[in-house]
């Protein structure tokens, strides 16, 4: 009959010390147990790259918002046209009709 001692002479040395199982056990619980185990920190990474691309395509838009204000405001016509035709403004004296196009019945 074999003792249980015997078991763990077939083990390595440094599998057994104290200092391996600690650092084994440290990184089954930041594998497995912890709240930002690795799989949350790859989504998270993955979020942050998918945020990043957002950021890029707002900047440029803002800057295009913001050459399109600056010509807005340099022009009084300019400034008139853009009015009229987004906001549907006019003058006192005038009639506007708006021309909606007719869409198809399915």
């Amino acid at each position: 009959m074999m003792r249980p001692s015997d078991l763990f002479a077939y083990v390595p040395r440094f599998l057994r010390s104290f200092y391996f199982l600690a650092g084994l056990g440290f990184l089954i619980w930041m594998f497995v147990f912890d709240a930002n185990d690795f799989v949350k920190q790859y989504e998270m990474y993955d979020q942050w790259r998918e945020l990043e691309g957002d950021k890029e395509h707002y900047l440029g838009e803002i800057d295009k918002v913001k050459k399109d204000r600056a010509e807005l405001l340099s022009s009084p016509e300019l400034l008139e046209k853009f009015a009229r035709e987004k906001y549907i403004m006019k003058r006192p004296s005038e009639d506007v009709f708006i021309l909606v196009p007719q869409q198809e019945a399915e």
